[in-house]
């Protein structure tokens, strides 16, 4: 059985850091194991954490109802599939009214070049990631609706020239330094 098919929609509350069960360090093996590698079977997953395939699968069940696991995705290579442009766009909004942030983040949601939509605390509201096939489709997209959207006064790209690292996914390696000094 392949673990890494199909999307999960977590029960828990998006955002917050109250899921039903405390993870042990056999749960944060499995996330990292299915982080790095999210399509082995079952069955080399126990393997590699060291218990059975039954309890493996149901940990990784509880982990998906949960919500600390998300989904499962396919790492594509945007260049190999014509998408050239890669850019960066710090937005400013008139307002920073709660209705005013959530409609943005509704209408990044809207828009299928913003890739990645983050609100920041400081000279900037939103940073988005873009991506394109080229220069002609991101100024489009800039001029016809990222600038007149409602609510935005400012808007400072940044071209992508080359990426030095793109790691999702978080660093289990500090998480388990930081739980032994703890310990």
């Amino acid at each position: 059985m392949l673990l890494g098919v199909g999307m999960i929609q977590p029960n828990r509350i998006q955002g917050t850091n109250m899921p039903g069960h405390k993870l042990d360090e056999i749960d944060r093996m499995i996330l990292a194991e299915l982080q790095a590698d999210g399509r082995m079977t079952n069955v080399e997953l126990a393997k590699r954490v060291g218990i059975s395939a039954p309890p493996c699968l149901r940990r990784v069940r509880t982990l998906e109802e949960q919500g600390y696991i998300r989904g499962y995705h396919a790492d594509v290579d945007a260049r190999e599939l014509g998408f050239e442009v890669q850019v960066f766009a710090m937005v400013g909004l008139v307002s920073q009214a709660e209705a005013d942030l959530s409609a943005f983040e509704e209408r990044c949601n809207e828009w299928p070049l913003v890739r990645e939509c983050h609100m920041l605390n400081g000279e900037v509201d939103f940073v988005l990631k873009c991506v394109a096939p080229d220069l002609r489709a991101f100024q489009t997209f800039l001029t016809e609706d990222l600038t007149s959207a409602p609510n935005v006064a400012s808007v400072k790209t940044s071209l992508v020239i080359r990426g030095a690292k793109d790691e999702p996914g978080v660093p289990f390696d500090v998480l388990e330094a930081r739980l032994a000094q703890q310990a």
